[in-house]
């Protein structure tokens, strides 16, 4: 398994219903910052691909909310790269306070190209990811 990327997340106002809990879609929102604070610290310009033609989708994601955030909290959002194949990667995502895991998430994205159809992940991206997260016979 991957170091997990840290992103700290400082819980507002406005991520939360009224009764200071963090409303459930929030979670989304801090698990996608965490992705793209993960991919900036491996170098890459999202804006970048996107004008070179890849852009990056949730096609399946699978979550379990298991403990509350609230109203000022400070979460840590770790992200894991798993499983690597042609157009898709997989992740594994959890949001903490402290030692508490409050959220879990696998996710898996594909790269989809210029028309909008699955495309190879871009080369720049798998060059910086782990072995490990290679599948088994990919390059």
């Amino acid at each position: 398994m991957s170091t997990p990327h840290l992103l700290p997340v400082q819980v507002w106002y406005e991520d939360t219903d009224m009764g200071g809990i963090v409303y459930y879609a929030n979670y989304l929102k801090f698990i996608e910052r965490g992705r793209s604070d993960w991919i900036a610290g491996l170098g890459l310009d999202q804006e970048a691909l996107r004008l070179a033609g890849t852009v990056f989708a949730v096609r399946r994601l699978e979550a379990d909310y298991l403990a509350p955030a609230r109203f000022g909290d400070v979460l840590r959002v770790e992200t894991v790269p798993g499983l690597l194949r042609g157009a898709r990667l997989e992740m594994a995502q959890r949001v903490l306070r402290d030692d508490t895991v409050l959220f879990t998430a696998q996710v898996t994205l594909v790269a989809l190209g210029p028309t909008g159809r699955p495309a190879r992940l871009p080369d720049a991206l798998r060059g910086q990811l782990a072995p490990q997260a290679q599948a088994p016979g990919q390059d």
